[in-house]
């Protein structure tokens, strides 16, 4: 299971106000009084080497940061090191600058001085004011405490996207959940901020990447065997996907803070979306994979015998007839390769559904088609007489025109619904 970081509606914002009377949004877990406007420094006139814009270890010179408010370049070292640095040298305050890569998103972080993070766009300007020569540039940090009902889910700028480059005929991620400034237990032992001259003790901490999705969806995929424990692994992690949503907590799509050309994040991003504990529980529907298609997957996308079984340590061979495609994993999403040209260019996968859902229930198939490709199922109605059986669909997709798409992807999704489900699996589109 793949899954990626959003953060949650859940922030820690600050008010950073400069000199000229610019406000811009940040974010910080320092707790302190507001400070007073302050001279601000960056880059050379923080330090004597290029290094003082990263505010990396002894790169500040304490007789130009003394008693001022110093802007950081993230990067090099850790964000509340820089603080350390800062502070070390007589500084009062620091501001975080996010580059265009990192974007608008936003840590918290318990820094041991007024600090705060601000985005992309908010650090350009930043870094343009401060070097002013004419006016000398001033700037001030308040600390507005815990607010709630941001916008939420977003996927976090440091998320790994898609597609995979080992097996792009699936897509990855498969899905996202909670990863951004998470609330979690902490060793006393080791101070918030992560640095020895860092005193304070916790019991908790905001915490945020992998380490914080990842327990969420192992927690989710325990509460599903517990509650399924005939299911495989496959046939959970198909409930976590076909029932995962793609709209925040205010109806709009959800957003990836990483993107400079569309604000909306694709199944590149977030996979079939962000987990819903309470759905997976009961899909409808279910994609199963046995190990013996596992196996022929990787033969598909050329692993030799001898590298299966190091992985299987079985006495598994690869077929020398005709081995299934890769897109034929029964995976809960589709993903298509495509030349820029292709046009009555087609690809037909094939899928198997399992019912877990009604024993007697019936399914119509509605399609999202991508851009530049028409989309037929075959059949268009699944009918069910009991649980646990088996039906197969195929699904064709026919290029109509891909050097009309924008970008290098379009998207679609392909749902089975009935009376109660919506059994829904992405469609990604890759124009090569």
């Amino acid at each position: 299971m793949d899954q990626k970081e959003p953060k949650r509606d859940r922030t820690f914002p600050t008010k950073v106000k400069l000199g000229n009377g610019q406000i811009f949004k940040g974010s910080s877990l320092y707790q302190g009084k507001k400070t007073t406007q302050l001279p601000l420094v960056y880059g050379k006139s923080a330090g004597p080497t290029k290094e003082a814009q990263y505010c990396t270890g002894g790169s500040l010179d304490p007789k130009l940061v003394h008693g001022k408010m110093v802007a950081c370049e993230r990067g090099i070292n850790g964000r509340t090191e820089k603080g350390e640095e800062v502070k070390v040298a007589g500084g009062a305050g620091m501001i975080l600058l996010n580059n265009e890569y990192q974007g608008e998103e936003l840590f918290a972080d318990p820094h041991v001085l007024p600090a705060t993070s601000l985005g992309a766009s908010a650090s350009k300007i930043v870094r343009s004011y401060s070097e002013s020569v004419k006016k000398k540039p001033r700037a001030s940090i308040s600390f507005m405490g815990t607010r709630f009902r941001d916008p939420a889910p977003v996927m976090a700028a440091f998320s790994s996207r898609g597609p995979s480059l080992v097996g792009p005929e699936v897509i990855k991620p498969d899905v996202t959940a909670p990863g951004v400034n998470i609330l979690a237990a902490w060793p006393p032992k080791i101070s918030p901020s992560f640095l020895k001259s860092d005193k304070r003790k916790v019991s908790f901490n905001i915490l945020s990447g992998t380490s914080m999705s990842c327990p969420h969806v192992s927690g989710i995929a325990a509460l599903l065997k517990s509650l399924h424990k005939d299911w495989s692994p496959a046939a959970i992690k198909s409930a976590l996907m076909t029932t995962a949503y793609t709209l925040n907590n205010k109806g709009a799509p959800i957003s990836d803070m990483a993107s400079n050309n569309s604000p909306l994040a694709t199944p590149f991003v977030f996979g079939s979306g962000h987990v819903n504990p309470v759905s997976a529980s009961d899909p409808g529907l279910v994609y199963d994979i046995s190990t013996k298609d596992y196996f022929n997957y990787f033969c598909s996308i050329n692993y030799t015998s001898s590298q299966i079984v190091l992985l299987s340590r079985s006495n598994f061979v690869c077929s020398k007839k005709a081995v299934p495609q890769a897109g034929d994993l029964n995976y809960p999403s589709f993903s298509v390769l495509f030349g820029r040209s292709a046009f009555n260019s087609s690809v037909t996968y094939r899928r198997v559904v399992t019912n877990v859902g009604k024993s007697q229930s019936s399914y119509a198939v509605k399609v999202e088609q991508p851009n530049g490709v028409s989309v037929s199922v075959e059949p268009r109605k699944l009918k069910f007489e009991k649980l646990g059986q088996k039906l197969r669909y195929s699904v064709t997709f026919l290029a109509t025109g891909g050097g009309k798409v924008g970008g290098s992807s379009s998207f679609g999704s392909l749902i089975w619904v009935s009376e109660r489900y919506k059994v829904r699996s992405p469609i990604a589109i890759t124009w090569q």
